[in-house]
């Protein structure tokens, strides 16, 4: 375990992280000790190479509520807030970026910010009793930053409809509008998880690299470009190793036999 106190981050054997947001007084809220705790972890995870699945939970009674708001109001400057949205947003680009895939793990609320931190992951987990909320127009604050993953996950109009009204949304909606991959009862939800990240690890580190650069880098260019980038991406995935010993495999009728 990482020694540090606001997010605690675990190993297992098998090159799984899990980090664990553990500010549960305040709900794990986004304050600046957050986010600076958040940044630290990601950047030592993104430079291990055994690295091979990343799960991001919440201690206590909910994922996540956003920023904290006390702090926020008590710095009423705009360099502040340029510099608090900004260090916010780094975060959300190291999930991006990690070359392995990152799963939200929610429960409870998980609120402004913090249905952000659930876009932002690659995949998501909720426990039924889990809600969804882009709230901060409740309090003046059109959420803008939560905006850029939510509408790259929820269909536009359904993404409007969360930031103009900050109505909540159950886990079943979640599922149905894209923002989560499943929703289960609380006590599966770690059993869920594990299916997932045991279907990660059967598979070769690399290709999951390539692929989940390219599925991001293409979403944001022309479908001509994109084509061209998911070409070029193949073509190098195919002279990786993973990808001869999975045709070899195939080819020999046997399970393949991947390099860590």
């Amino acid at each position: 375990m990482d020694n540090d106190d606001a997010v605690l981050v675990t190993r297992d054997g098998r090159g799984v992280a899990t980090l664990t947001m553990n500010r549960p007084a305040n709900f794990n809220a986004l304050s600046e000790e957050m986010l600076a705790a958040l940044q630290r972890a990601l950047d030592r995870l993104a430079a291990d190479q055994s690295l091979r699945a990343v799960v991001l939970a919440g201690a206590g009674k909910a994922f996540c509520p956003g920023h904290n708001l006390k702090e926020m109001i008590a710095k009423p400057s705009l360099p502040y807030y340029q510099q608090l949205f900004a260090q916010c947003s780094r975060v959300m680009l190291s999930i991006l970026k990690l070359p392995v895939p990152v799963i939200a793990r929610v429960h409870g609320i998980a609120t402004a910010a913090g249905c952000q931190l659930v876009a932002q992951c690659d995949l998501a987990v909720a426990s039924t009793e889990a809600r969804f909320a882009v709230s901060g127009i409740n309090y003046g604050l059109f959420c803008s930053t939560p905006s850029v993953p939510l509408l790259r996950n929820v269909p536009p109009k359904q993404a409007m409809e969360m930031l103009v009204t900050g109505d909540f949304i159950s886990a079943q909606q979640a599922v149905e509008r894209g923002l989560v991959n499943h929703a289960v009862a609380p006590g599966q939800l770690d059993a869920e998880i594990e299916r997932l990240v045991a279907a990660i690890l059967s598979k070769p580190r690399a290709a999951l690299a390539m692929g989940k650069e390219l599925f991001y880098r293409q979403r944001e260019l022309g479908i001509e470009a994109a084509y061209q980038l998911a070409s070029q991406t193949m073509a190098i995935n195919m002279m990786d190793e993973c990808a001869l010993e999975g045709f070899t495999a195939f080819a020999e009728k046997r399970q393949p036999a991947w390099k860590p």
